[in-house]
């Protein structure tokens, strides 16, 4: 007498020669599931195929071929369909092939720095932060991490500065005009309140006159630069003159 061991992937089988000298041949029994079976009958009871020699599994006293178990009992991988036989990914409450747990939009396996969900699906850093971070007023490009919410948009803090000098805000405070962020001196800039002597904003009371915008004090006489009152003065090309520069300037 002699035999193999043989295995199943969840039992063992024992393959059994029996020698017959005396008619010179000899017979196989294959010992299983506890049972003894001859070769042609131990077959997976599922599509019949022979198991002596394969691998197999066994379930609920039942003995299945490797593909015919994997097809009825194995998780399925949520992108293929197909049943997961070996090393397996579990993500978004699914379980996938190692290789197709890929973004959903450029179909690239995560490296190292993992994957963002977005509506059950999973995407690459780059891919999700295109498609779905808020992308900044400034420069137009996506919100990774930090970002100011300001005239109902978002943006990079190095992009929210004024949209006239490229200065930052450093007191946190700013000025809007047009939608946009300015500093005081080019927001009064654009509105015209800046004072046409000192070329600074006018934010109390002001002069308007010669077409123009004048801090009281720096309403001058352009010759003498006595300060003038609205009401007594004289204007040539645009600018104030008192009435006794005018009349010594212009006889």
């Amino acid at each position: 007498l002699k035999g193999e061991w043989g295995r199943g992937r969840d039992s063992d089988f024992y393959l059994l020669l029996l020698g017959q000298s005396n008619v010179n041949k000899q017979s196989q029994v294959v010992i299983a599931l506890g049972k003894m079976w001859h070769p042609e009958h131990y077959v997976c009871c599922q599509c019949g195929e022979e198991l002596g020699h394969r691998n197999f599994f066994e379930r609920g006293g039942k003995a299945y071929c490797e593909n015919d178990y994997h097809d009825m009992f194995s998780p399925r991988c949520a992108y293929c369909n197909g049943p997961i036989k070996d090393r397996c990914v579990t993500a978004l409450g699914k379980t996938f092939h190692a290789e197709h747990f890929v973004c959903a939009e450029c179909g690239r396996q995560f490296g190292e720095e993992g994957f963002h969900e977005k509506n059950g699906q999973p995407y690459c850093k780059m891919d999700f932060f295109r498609m779905f971070a808020p992308k900044c007023n400034g420069c137009k490009t996506p919100i990774k991490m930090h970002f100011i919410t300001a005239l109902g948009t978002h943006w990079h803090p190095e992009c929210f500065i004024c949209q006239e000098c490229g200065k930052p805000f450093e007191t946190g405070s700013f000025y809007e005009h047009g939608n946009v962020p300015l500093c005081e001196l080019h927001y009064h800039e654009k509105r015209g309140s800046l004072c046409a002597t000192c070329q600074k904003p006018i934010n109390g009371r002001c002069v308007s006159a010669v077409g123009q915008k004048f801090h009281p004090e720096h309403f001058c006489c352009s010759y003498c630069r006595k300060q003038l009152n609205k009401g007594t003065f004289k204007e040539v090309d645009r600018k104030p003159f008192c009435h006794k520069c005018y009349q010594t300037t212009h006889p």
